[in-house]
């Protein structure tokens, strides 16, 4: 190459221009493909590896983006162009997309954060960002949420990873809890046997952590009892509604009265007390 080019009514330094010129020509078509080529690698690798496809891309492009970026300096190092100019322009303007990009930024780390750490999976009903419902799908960017009125939220990741994250499902069970009172002339334990009694006889009350009635509280309208029991976390709103009917029906046919707030008033006739100054 080197003596077809000194032939041509060249100078030296053009000839050695040419040379670099085609050199990092040939660099790049190679670096373009090797970097492909080692990024399909890594993606391979995370899939066997049962990293979560959202992030598995993620991570292949982020990877082929660094090895292009170090290829074109080297290229352009090789064609002659100054590195350190082109190093300090190239961080200049990294500085600048990231001020504008902040929030978009900050959303794709915390949802790489999620990613990784996985503290809900698709499914799951969880309560973060001042949202709850259901998780429809969960991206680099943003969750999206379906809401209990069959509504969508879409959350930014920012909000969801910044704030406390309540999992209702994470566990499998869940525990709900109902209070109720009673009249002071209707006797204790026979109600709290009742209650026993029906939630012995739900199977979808789970037995352990084994369920439970107590007196809470002696309030002015009648006696307060709480009752708490351990479910499925799919069996917990209608385990809890069939046990409310449940209760109520069983106190009025067997005469036990469930209280309800009350006040007493005086009545007084005649004329009110003259006032003295």
């Amino acid at each position: 190459m080197h003596d077809l080019l000194a032939r041509l009514p060249l100078s030296e330094g053009t000839i050695n221009t040419i040379i670099n010129v085609i050199i990092a020509l040939l660099m790049l078509l190679i670096g373009i493909w090797l970097a492909a080529r080692l990024a399909n690698v890594a993606q391979r690798a995370m899939h066997r590896a049962n990293v979560d496809p959202t992030l598995t891309g993620f991570l292949r492009n982020l990877t082929y983006g660094v090895l292009i970026a170090l290829l074109i300096v080297m290229v352009l190092q090789q064609a002659g162009v100054p590195s350190a100019p082109l190093v300090a322009a190239l961080g200049a303007g990294g500085l600048a997309i990231g001020l504008a990009l902040q929030g978009s930024l900050s959303n794709l780390a915390w949802g790489v954060l999620l990613i990784v750490f996985r503290p809900f999976r698709v499914g799951d009903y969880i309560q973060a960002g001042g949202v709850e419902g259901t998780v429809q799908s969960l991206s680099l960017m943003h969750t999206q949420l379906v809401l209990p009125d069959n509504r969508e939220a879409v959350v930014p990741n920012t909000k969801i990873g910044s704030d406390a994250i309540i999992n209702f499902n994470r566990l499998g069970t869940r525990r709900f809890e109902v209070k109720l009172r009673i009249g002071y002339k209707d006797d204790i334990g026979k109600a709290m046997d009742v209650i026993r009694e029906l939630l012995a006889a739900d199977p979808r009350i789970l037995r352990d952590p084994a369920p439970g009635v107590w007196t809470e509280s002696l309030t002015e309208s009648g006696v307060g009892l709480v009752l708490r029991a351990y479910t499925s976390s799919s069996d917990g709103w209608g385990a809890q509604t069939d046990l409310l009917r449940a209760v109520k029906d069983r106190f009025q046919a067997m005469g036990i009265s469930l209280a309800a707030p009350q006040r007493d008033f005086v009545l007084m006739q005649g004329r009110p007390p003259e006032q003295t100054t």
